[in-house]
């Protein structure tokens, strides 16, 4: 394009001021040219889910120059073998859909992407354009009773549920690295997932369908996944799909509907993604069928000792543990609605229960659990709720805590691995071989001690992590735990030899270490754990709910 002076003078200016010597200069040439933008200011890297072989590195967010080079060593790695040698997954084109394919929609947002290019983004920031995008039918009911919303793959999902006569626009603009505005609310709602029953709309999980005439999708389904998918019809599995190398490319719960038919329920972000690695090692076989239903059904999720007490007033069947036990789905009437996949599990290790609702119904169901649930002192809750509740049982996420390069025997699931069943499955070979030789890192727990959580800057992610005064690794994740009153970061940590070089990582190894993480410059000591842990505190309740429960039941 020409050359645009008086565009470029107000940077000259202060190219000048910062850098007074260059006056001396002779600027040779202006180079003015159009220059290309992503919805989320990172570049599209990879490998397109519709063209297998047809591969993409476009999109820099004027940061070409600097990315350059590792951009094209990464992409020529996964040309030639298949994989890059490092975890792009924020970088991958398959991050994105059709969905974000809108003129108006990259219009709008590409204007609101260049300012912030070189801004100070604070923790849990949210895009302001091309939203609502995607919405669950309960949308305009949620946003009535109080819901701030972010933003994933499209999809509006509530973070928190503002109390009424709380001040609204302190609380939009809550923007900071230590304690936030919501702390209290977001406590409220987990002391409520603990102690009543919380509902929290998590329609925008990705699912699909997958059904065959014979045994096809078993078959299938046996070869992608470490579990064994081979169970009862109505039982529900979690398990992973693997890469070769033994890494996850999807981290999922799988639902056996009938012999042939299973219902797969996958995180937000993985839609393209999921779909593509699931469709790339489908048999062109036309009696096998995938079918993505994620707009089908809208997804509540009642978590709470009270959820039994809520579905068996709609349900009119018992939702105990012998009745209903953990991890099974049974599809049944609630309330006037009829074919909801009710499922025993919450994603969050609170009791509770997953309902999957034909979306024609889903005002019906929400009105009729919120009504029942009254007398047992239900409410709203949203995602900040449901990461507290997770991440202090340890459940790390695909996309933050899990990657093409993670294996389960780094991040402790092992356990939802079967080595021994009948069909060899996809990373079989890559962890028999990692279990004989050890892993080179592990998942861990770190619980913070002596971090002040009103004064301090708080844990949020990437913070590095050092044992005994030696960087060891660094966190994925983070979350305020209110049971335990501390804050807990999940993160994982490396060995080295005498020599430098990477040793295994043994449980000897992570309980005899001195642990600190560093944030912003301050360490603080942290305890590292394998496993996940309770206060007395959090034991003491458990029990008396379980007593509770027991008379409950008894009556």
């Amino acid at each position: 394009m020409q050359e645009d002076w008086d565009h470029f003078e107000p940077m000259l200016s202060a190219l000048l001021r910062r850098m007074p010597g260059l006056e001396a200069c002779e600027i040779q040439q202006l180079v003015n040219c159009p220059e290309s933008f992503t919805p989320d200011m990172r570049c599209l890297m990879g490998e397109t889910p519709g063209i297998y072989g047809y591969f993409v590195l476009a999109g820099m967010n004027s940061s070409g120059l600097s990315f350059a080079g590792g951009a094209g060593k990464y992409l020529a790695e996964w040309m030639t073998y298949g994989y890059p040698s490092a975890n792009v997954w924020p970088l991958d084109i398959k991050r994105f859909g059709n969905l974000q394919s809108s003129r108006t929609f990259l219009r709008h947002r590409v204007m609101e992407v260049m300012p912030l290019l070189y801004g100070l983004k604070v923790p849990r920031w949210d895009f302001q354009t091309g939203r609502q995008l995607r919405t669950s039918p309960l949308y305009d009911r949620l946003d009535t009773q109080g819901a701030r919303w972010m933003e994933k793959h499209g999809f509006e999902r509530a973070k928190y549920f503002v109390p009424a006569g709380k001040d609204l626009l302190a609380l939009d603009q809550s923007k900071t690295f230590y304690k936030p505005d919501w702390f209290d609310i977001v406590g409220a709602e987990v002391k409520c997932c603990k102690e009543a029953v919380c509902v929290i709309d998590m329609s925008s999980f990705t699912k699909f369908e997958l059904t065959s005439a014979g045994d096809q999708a078993l078959v299938l389904l046996q070869r992608l996944c470490a579990n064994d998918l081979d169970v009862p019809v109505g039982h529900i599995v979690h398990t992973g799909m693997l890469n070769e190398r033994g890494g996850y490319e999807n981290d999922c719960s799988v639902v056996r509907l009938s012999k042939n038919s299973f219902f797969i329920i996958s995180p937000t972000d993985q839609q393209v993604h999921c779909w593509s690695w699931i469709k790339k090692h489908m048999p062109n076989d036309p009696q096998l069928h995938l079918e993505d239903v994620s707009w089908k059904y809208t997804a509540l999720n009642l978590i709470g000792p009270r959820a039994m007490d809520v579905l068996s007033e709609l349900s009119y069947v018992s939702m105990t543990p012998e009745h209903f036990p953990s991890l099974f789905c049974k599809e049944m009437s609630v309330g006037y609605a009829n074919g909801i996949r009710v499922m025993s599990m919450t994603h969050t290790g609170e009791p509770g229960f997953m309902l999957y609702i034909p979306i024609e119904y889903a005002l019906h169901v929400y009105n009729e659990v919120m009504s029942v649930g009254q007398k047992y002192g239900i409410r709203n809750a949203g995602y900040y709720a449901l990461r507290s509740l997770r991440i202090e049982k340890f459940f790390a996420f695909w996309g933050q805590d899990l990657d093409s390069f993670t294996t389960p025997l780094e991040c402790g699931r092992e356990f939802r691995v079967k080595f021994d069943k009948d069909t060899g499955f996809l990373g079989r070979d890559a962890l028999l071989q990692q279990r004989v030789e050890g892993v080179r890192r592990r998942l861990v727990m770190l619980v913070l001690e002596e971090h002040d959580r009103d004064l301090d800057v708080w844990p949020w992610w990437g913070e590095p992590v050092y044992r005994s005064g030696e960087l060891v690794g660094g966190t994925t994740s983070s979350a305020y735990s209110y049971s335990l009153e501390r804050h807990v970061c999940l993160g994982f940590l490396s060995a080295r030899s005498p020599d430098g070089s990477p040793a295994p990582v043994t449980p000897d190894f992570i309980n005899r270490g001195d642990y600190e993480v560093d944030i912003a410059g301050q360490k603080f000591p942290a305890k590292a754990k394998l496993y996940p842990f309770s206060s007395l505190f959090t034991q003491q309740k458990r029990r008396r709910e379980e007593m509770e429960l027991s008379n409950f039941q008894s009556k």
